[in-house]
């Protein structure tokens, strides 16, 4: 078994993978904890705080890449994402 500090590393490393795309629009991501469960909360920030288009980028982009590079996570949520209400 992996220890947390080897699991947050492995998560930084995926995070590392999208960067340069948050970045390229002005924003970025930072890990808040790794919960005993293994639940990720991540906080977007700069632009992608208040981005539109958010959503996706944590669903189909940082999320889908932390779950297949670090399979021990089962969740990954952004504390300060709004989701839309219909």
């Amino acid at each position: 078994m992996r220890t947390k500090e080897e699991i947050l590393h492995r998560i930084e490393m995926s995070l590392d993978t999208m960067r340069p795309y948050l970045r390229k629009d002005g924003g970025d991501v930072e890990i808040v904890e790794l919960t005993d469960s293994m639940e990720l909360k991540l906080r977007l920030l700069g632009n992608c705080e208040t981005c539109p288009q958010s959503i996706f980028t944590m669903k189909a982009g940082i999320e889908e890449a932390v779950l297949k590079s670090v399979p021990e996570v089962v969740s990954v949520e952004a504390v300060n994402l709004r989701t839309p209400q219909f």
